[in-house]
């Protein structure tokens, strides 16, 4: 793709998510609502994550957990039944439409991870921030956080390999039956997602 190619693509990219934004705005507004109402403030999660080529940016999703109680609270413990429901419908995620208004995520690609996974990839699967990240992508639509990490970081480089407008319809495709089933939300016996493996030698951040 030449660069002409991707400015207009990039443009017509964040075009589409503030029409987006502006169109489900009463929808995001009656969640932040009820997020309010059952969790009180801040309304929304920030986290600064890791984008294209490794820059960090902010991810931005509706609240689904309480604040902590005390230092180290599980997660499991914090999420709230409405939170649940917003996970298991991935309305939480709606925000992040304004990461792509902001040229920092796209539709598609693989997610968004937290910055201090960055030292705990392998070689091969830091190349999963060779593409920009995205809503939704490969290993969300073929297992979630269900999927054991090493073969989550593997499809997000199949993804790499493989990009184009097939591949990416296929997955906008598959995650309407994903969303709509729920299925992968949380990892195998957990009510979220776990942790990327330590790096090797070293002590969990």
């Amino acid at each position: 793709m030449s660069s002409v190619s991707r400015l207009l693509a990039g443009l017509l990219r964040r075009l589409g998510a503030a029409l987006l934004l502006a169109a489900l705005s009463p929808l995001l507004g009656a969640l932040a609502l009820s997020v309010w109402w059952t969790m009180g403030r801040p309304v929304l999660f920030r986290q600064w994550r890791a984008g294209y080529r490794g820059r960090p940016f902010q991810l931005c999703k509706f609240r689904s957990m309480r604040v902590a109680a005390y230092d180290g609270e599980p997660d499991a413990s914090r999420l709230t039944r409405w939170g649940r429901f917003l996970r298991r419908s991935s309305l939480d995620e709606l925000p992040g439409l304004w990461n792509i208004v902001r040229g920092e995520m796209n539709f598609i690609g693989p997610r968004p991870l937290p910055l201090d996974y960055l030292p705990r990839y392998s070689a091969e699967e830091a190349r999963r921030h060779l593409v920009p990240p995205g809503m939704t992508g490969w290993a969300q639509v073929n297992g979630r956080n269900a999927l054991a990490w090493e073969e989550r970081l593997r499809l997000d480089c199949w993804y790499v390999d493989h990009a184009g407008w097939r591949v990416d319809a296929r997955i906008l495709w598959r995650t309407l039956r994903v969303v709509c089933s729920g299925q992968g939300v949380a990892a195998p016996g957990h009510e979220t997602g776990q942790e990327l493996r330590p790096p090797q030698g070293g002590p969990s951040s």
